[in-house]
């Protein structure tokens, strides 16, 4: 059966390191996917899919910077229409709108868009009403987001950018915890400088889903960018230790485009996301207690 991988940077040879497992502290693992340029392997005490060893962190910038940024905005200008039309289906499977309306326009609601690419996304927003900003370590995207749409997106990670505490209402985040080598970290950062009450809609991969578990090895997620695979309960686990409340988990994608015919896709996309089956979740996170778990940030009022 034909599986379509999603983009990834060519595999390459990078220093790397072994590190604890950044959900619960383990080092006890055991093989769970191989395939060319990945090696995952599983928490034996969490369960939480990982490569580890891991490619240091300024390697993995380099990817989508110096390294193949030219090829990374192509990508995402080639594809930006649909992108875009997948994240406004995914707020309204959040139930985003509705909760847009319970908000003051006054003062304007702040959203942060991580990983906002070309910065589609954050346009829509601002038309609606909102203040944006956003951060693309993606250089070239950055810069079109910026002299294009003349929006505010920063280059530096998350944590550098010292954004202040409660500075936000929305913080959004597609795609990209999968691609970080500290994931906890940057939960733990998004707590920080959303204002109470404010939501994190954080959307990536499903390790449990029906298609990783049918393709395996082959999956089109299973890639070498991706450095974590998630699931609903090892992510739920990661966004309630730094803090947060899990309101809403919604999947979607029963079959990949080219894997079965049109019928038997449509109605595996149907039952996958009736049933949470589906190849891709959105978690839909609300900072409304102090963070707990070892390694919390500290200062909460």
């Amino acid at each position: 059966m034909k599986t379509i991988k999603t983009w990834s940077t060519p595999v390459r040879e990078e220093e790397s390191q072994a590190i604890p497992c950044v959900l619960c502290g383990s080092q006890q693992f055991r093989p769970r996917l191989a395939g060319d340029g990945f090696s995952y392997v599983a928490c034996r005490l969490c369960g939480l899919v990982q490569i580890n060893p891991q490619p240091l962190s300024r390697k993995v910038m380099s990817r989508y910077r110096e390294d193949h940024g030219e090829d990374y905005l192509a990508y995402e200008l080639a594809h930006e229409g649909p992108f875009l039309r997948l994240q406004e289906l995914a707020l309204e499977d959040a139930g985003f709108y509705e909760w847009e309306k319970s908000l003051g326009k006054e003062p304007p609601p702040r959203a942060l868009d991580v990983g906002c690419a070309t910065g589609a996304l954050l346009a829509v927003l601002q038309k609606r009403g909102w203040q944006v900003r956003g951060v693309e370590i993606g250089t070239l995207q950055a810069e079109y987001a910026r002299l294009k749409r003349g929006l505010d997106v920063r280059t530096l990670p998350l944590e550098e950018n010292r954004f202040p505490e409660n500075e936000f209402t929305l913080v959004l985040a597609s795609h990209v915890i999968e691609h970080l080598n500290d994931p906890a970290s940057f939960v733990r950062n998004v707590y920080r400088i959303l204002s109470p009450g404010g939501l994190f809609l954080v959307t990536t991969p499903n390790i449990a889903a029906f298609q990783a578990r049918l393709f395996k090895n082959r999956w089109r997620s299973a890639i070498f960018d991706h450095l974590y695979l998630f699931s609903v309960k090892t992510l739920s686990r990661l966004l309630r230790s730094a803090g947060f409340d899990i309101e809403r988990v919604v999947t979607w994608g029963g079959l990949a485009e080219g894997t079965a015919p049109p019928p038997i896709k449509r109605w595996a996309d149907r039952a996958a996301k009736k049933y949470g089956w589906g190849d891709v979740m959105l978690i839909r996170a609300v900072k409304s207690g102090p963070p707990q778990g070892p390694g919390a940030p500290t200062g909460y009022r």
